[in-house]
């Protein structure tokens, strides 16, 4: 099955001393749900988890699919830089539950574009997990062309993509392309840009997997709902309340500028793992003026 509707990119709650707090994860796991999402992302780039040790990453996906208990879907980080690597990952996902592995394109190595092909055919035929693909070039030097997007798509595991290039130009010919061949019914392409969740549904995609929900999932879920029901008047309406909040949520690195948000609004945060800082006083007095005027602080 093809994921559709609002998935939250979760952040991960650490102790005072800088590991897991299992207990605040739980606690927003179960806050989220609450909210009305169809799906939970542990372990992705809003978790952390370029600076969670391998243990910890596992460790993470093991209470994810605990506490969710099938209530959500369930997503788990299990890109690398290394096939090989990710490869693991997903079999990991596969063996303790994780209804789909979001794999990141290969960051730094600047794979060609028949090697994403390869990447993901590698763990297609190796592996029984759904995947979600997930394309954010701003992170990683590469692009996915909507050309290797088609060329995924014939992968039967291959059932969505997450798409953080901001190009609407772009998305627009890759759904021209997965027509023209017959691919639309493959593979469901997922916003990765909150901001542009909007125009990117109406252009054929079938939801999002949004940062800036951690805080505010409630509106992202409602705004998604009346997408799906053909209501763009109020659609629209939702998108113009939540946009000075994402905007916020984005001023700095994410998820510095969410985690200070949770600090504010009293949930389980803890601190963020260098290289990332806290942020810093103008973004903070911006961010907190929208909490406020939002009425989550």
């Amino acid at each position: 099955m093809k994921f559709e509707g609002t998935a939250i990119a979760m952040i991960t709650p650490f102790t005072s001393d800088n590991k897991i707090d299992e207990e605040g994860f739980r606690e927003n796991i179960n806050f989220y749900i609450d909210s009305g999402v169809e799906g939970l992302l542990a372990a992705g780039t809003t978790g952390e988890s370029a600076t969670l040790t391998h243990e910890e990453h596992r460790k993470l996906i093991e209470i994810f699919v605990d506490e969710v208990n099938g209530r959500v879907a369930t997503i788990a980080g299990a890109g690398s830089n290394s096939t090989d690597e990710a490869l693991g990952l997903v079999k990991f996902c596969q063996d303790v539950g994780v209804d789909y592995g979001l794999v990141i394109t290969p960051y730094y190595n600047k794979p060609q574009q028949h090697g994403l092909v390869q990447h993901y055919k590698t763990l297609n035929d190796n592996a029984d997990l759904d995947i979600i693909a997930y394309n954010v070039p701003s992170r990683t030097g590469v692009d996915m062309a909507s050309e290797t997007i088609c060329e995924i798509a014939k992968l039967d595991k291959v059932t969505a993509i997450k798409e953080a290039n901001p190009s609407l130009d772009k998305t627009s010919h890759t759904f021209s392309l997965l027509r023209d061949n017959d691919l639309l019914d493959d593979i469901n392409v997922l916003s990765g840009n909150d901001g542009l969740t909007l125009p990117l549904m109406s252009i054929g995609a079938k939801g999002v997997i949004s940062a800036s929900a951690n805080v505010d999932p409630v509106r992202m879920v409602k705004m998604v709902h009346c997408i799906q029901e053909g209501k763009y008047d109020e659609a629209r309406e939702l998108h113009y309340q939540m946009l000075p909040l994402i905007k916020a949520l984005f001023l700095e690195t994410s998820p510095a500028p969410t985690k200070a948000a949770y600090h504010m609004m009293g949930k389980p945060a803890g601190p963020l793992r260098l290289p990332l800082a806290p942020i810093k006083e103008d973004t903070k007095k911006v961010l907190e003026d929208v909490l406020k005027k939002d009425g989550f602080i």
